[in-house]
């Protein structure tokens, strides 16, 4: 396992949190039915407003000089929402095969065009597909929307799929301050740890690939 950042390109704003309505349990259960709401309605619930902005192709380029990814190479995006990076993946690299799965229905069936043939609604505790049959499986704030053993079954599914790499990025902090925030402001988490124990994690689920951290500053 390598601790690396494969969104450092992402654009990133730092939104000025102590301004923001702290997340509510009735915010977080409207959230968790990744709806309408958490991705395209109001920001209290989610991203308000999930378009395709082009953002993901800084991310896309990272990926493919990382991996070394080709034309002959597989990648599954496990929580693909709109499948915004895939698209970005497959306009890089036209002969990638992709696959995209996500729980949200909504997501799915809002997925950007070219990718509607790609992606699939699917839980990520039983991926619907076989063993090794991808490359490179990315997985970017996801499993954490997961209690702890349907977690450690995604991160197991992962592995099981994967022939090669596996990518991996969840919620967590360096020190008190990003764990108070992460706890005040999160929407739709269940598994929560800091930096230095989902590693262990990682290492109890038998996840062999890469991984970083999202952090709520």
């Amino acid at each position: 396992m390598r601790e690396v950042n494969l969104l450092d390109s992402y654009p990133r704003v730092k939104r000025p949190i102590e301004k923001i309505a702290r997340s509510t349990e009735e915010n977080r259960a409207i959230s968790r039915q990744f709806g309408f709401e958490y991705f395209d309605g109001d920001r209290k619930y989610g991203y308000g407003g999930y378009y395709y902005d082009g953002r993901w192709k800084a991310v896309a380029r990272r990926m493919r000089d990382y991996y070394k990814l080709t034309d002959s190479d597989a990648v599954l995006d496990v929580g693909c929402a709109k499948g915004f990076l895939l698209h970005d993946l497959k306009e890089l690299i036209p002969g990638l095969q992709v696959a995209g799965v996500d729980i949200a229905e909504y997501a799915i069936a809002n997925v950007i065009e070219d990718m509607k043939p790609f992606c699939k609604v699917a839980n990520a505790t039983i991926l619907p597909f076989p063993d090794k049959s991808f490359d490179l499986v990315i997985s970017i704030n996801t499993v954490h929307n997961l209690k702890r053993d349907d977690c450690k079954q995604a991160i197991q599914e992962m592995e099981r799929v994967g022939r090669k790499y596996k990518y991996l990025q969840v919620d967590s902090w360096f020190n008190e301050k990003q764990q108070e925030n992460l706890m005040n402001w999160y929407l739709t988490g269940f598994t929560f740890m800091s930096v230095a124990d989902w590693p262990e994690f990682f290492t109890e689920c038998g996840y062999t690939g890469d991984y970083y951290w999202t952090i709520t500053e």
